[in-house]
């Protein structure tokens, strides 16, 4: 393997991680951090150590189109176990029996289900990276400590009904962002009586990326930088909603000293991409209706 620069490369480019259960978010952007010698990286939004999956970790600066990819929608596999509850929602907390599923069948919980999609109200989870007063809730809760928390409306765009085996009750759910799939196995367990907690979890869709297109660590830890650096896509390809629009030479150089350029090809507001005549990615930009575009986030 080559020897890795300690001071960082100027690496720009995205990697489609499938993060292992039992690490956190922040560990696996470490980890790969290090090995792709990156002088900088950040993650589009973190997973449970429970949970494993897709976590896309963004390196150089393609950290700056992470904010543009936490509002996307997201798909999960899901197991959970019903007739017991977890004080932390998932088989890490403190285990404790609750109700019978003697008379839970495939035809009761796909009923149940039923009120579970479109629009619903959460009540995020104390053991959360939610803050109160700065402090996040998880920390609280690890001290005993329960606040109040204020219900959150999330979308629920589709609940699979896998199979139920042995109390083990197993879906993919594909939902909005800001939703606990913990707190919804636990309202699936309460409505039918019997209360529930995830037991596996792992993201499989984010925005237009699937898990097929991931790599783990274990894959990659000894590949060469440049075998690595063909894994990265570009920035550009993590935003493809975006519309593009190509500058001239005048436009690329107005929009890289934060000026606004004239685009008639835009009359509404959005956010766009921006290519040089070299059809290189410059960033995004932000249209309004006077048929200007400012920049948003530039690359340099």
């Amino acid at each position: 393997m080559s020897k890795r620069n300690k001071k960082g490369r100027d690496i720009d480019g995205v990697l489609i991680l499938d993060k292992a259960s039992g690490q956190s978010s922040n560990n696996a952007l470490q980890e790969i951090k290090r090995l792709f010698g990156a002088n900088k990286a950040g993650h589009t939004g973190s997973l449970d150590p429970l949970a494993s999956g897709l976590l896309p970790i963004c390196l150089g600066q393609s950290t700056k189109v992470a904010q543009f990819l936490l509002n996307d929608d997201k798909r999960y596999f899901v197991r959970g176990k019903l007739g017991e509850i977890s004080d932390t929602g998932d088989s890490e907390g403190q285990i404790s029996q609750f109700g019978s599923t003697q008379a839970i069948d495939e035809a009761v919980i796909k009923d149940s289900l039923k009120n579970f999609t479109g629009v619903i109200s959460q009540i995020p989870p104390m053991f959360s990276a939610l803050k109160k007063n700065g402090t996040p809730l998880y920390k609280l809760a690890r001290k005993g400590i329960e606040v109040e928390r204020k219900p959150r409306e999330v979308s629920i765009y589709e609940i699979e009904f896998i199979s139920i085996e042995n109390d083990i009750l197993t879906l993919e759910v594909s939902c909005s962002k800001g939703t606990y799939i913990r707190t919804l196995i636990e309202d699936i367990g309460k409505h039918l009586y019997c209360g529930g907690h995830v037991i596996e979890l792992r993201r499989i869709g984010f925005a237009h990326l699937n898990i097929g297109q991931s790599k783990t660590f274990e894959e990659i830890k000894e590949l060469s930088l440049d075998e690595l650096d063909s894994l990265l896509i570009g920035s550009d390809e993590m935003i493809p909603n975006l519309q593009s629009i190509h500058l001239d030479n005048t436009q690329t150089a107005d929009i890289k000293c934060g000026r606004k350029i004239q685009c008639s090809e835009l009359s509404t507001p959005q956010k766009v991409k921006l290519y040089d005549v070299h059809k290189r990615f410059v960033g995004i930009g932000e249209s309004n209706t006077s048929s200007e575009v400012l920049p948003k986030r530039l690359f340099v």
